[in-house]
């Protein structure tokens, strides 16, 4: 911190030093609402293992009433389960349909998946995270070597992700007259109502899963449909903090069926339909 307050003052040109000091400014914001949040969650947890108010008051050598009020302040502890600060999301991009030869075709999103991204982005805002989505090209190639990242695209539109996917043990996408999902431990398979009777339901999956550079995790999220993917963000929605509470940051999959309003691709109900399968120790 204190190198940081020196390279900043003795910045020479006034400009520049006050775009450093801004920078710093936003970068120190940044670790104040994270530490906030690591504050109520420590809170919590001291809570949760029988201490009174009282005695973390004590701890703390604060009053009763502050300890009731730094429990309740700041982001929640599930803000964690996306990141510490602006989350990227990157969606998978198809070229557009209907373009001739002598036209440069256009890299397109589904609905399904803006959506998605919308969902995700008023999630992410009531934890005081921004988010800004990135198109993933037909290529498929895709940065996964970066923090606060979400990736919703299936694996047959990026090869990158379809290896990264091998590495689960548990769960694994496949295909044989349709795309489906199989739970490798109870040897089952989940397929999309959609194509087996015409109903207005899928399954998706989620997990945390490794990047490529060994530094770390980034969130996976794909149906076997693109409405899939709608089920497991509205799943996010609806039971963020049990799941950030049963897999914190810690690598996972599992998978989430779903039913949506065929009319409106709205996604009605939504539900775990796998164990949590934890990839680690």
């Amino acid at each position: 911190m204190h190198d940081d307050m020196k390279r900043v003052t003795e910045t020479p040109d006034p400009v520049d030093r006050a775009k450093a000091a801004i920078d710093l400014m936003a970068t120190y914001q940044g670790w104040v609402l994270e530490l906030s949040r690591v504050r109520r969650e420590a809170i919590e947890e001291a809570q949760a293992s029988g201490m009174t108010q009282a005695e973390i008051a004590s701890r703390l050598g604060v009053s009763r009433g502050r300890v009731g009020q730094l429990a309740s302040a700041g982001p929640p502890p599930e803000r964690a389960f996306f990141g510490t600060d602006r989350v990227t999301v990157s969606l998978g991009g198809k070229y557009e349909a209907g373009k001739g030869a002598d036209q440069s075709p256009s890299e397109v999103i589904t609905r399904e998946d803006l959506n998605n991204f919308e969902n995700l982005r008023k999630l992410l805002g009531g934890m005081k995270l921004d988010a800004d989505y990135e198109v993933i090209p037909p290529t498929g190639i895709v940065n996964l070597n970066r923090d606060n990242h979400v990736v919703i695209c299936g694996p047959r539109l990026s090869p990158i992700i379809a290896q990264v996917l091998e590495g689960d043990d548990n769960l694994r996408f496949a295909k044989d007259r349709a795309w489906h999902l199989i739970d490798q431990r109870a040897g089952k398979e989940y397929r999309s109502p959609s194509d087996e009777d015409g109903s207005a339901g899928d399954v998706g999956y989620l997990g945390r899963l490794p990047r490529l550079d060994g530094k770390g995790t980034f969130l996976y999220i794909a149906g076997i449909h693109a409405i899939g993917a709608n089920g497991v963000v509205h799943y996010l929605e609806n039971n963020l903090a049990e799941l950030y509470r049963e897999v914190r940051t810690k690598r996972f999959s599992t998978l989430i069926s779903c039913r949506y309003d065929p009319k409106t691709l709205e996604v009605q109900e939504s539900r775990r339909v796998t164990p949590l399968y934890r990839h680690e120790g």
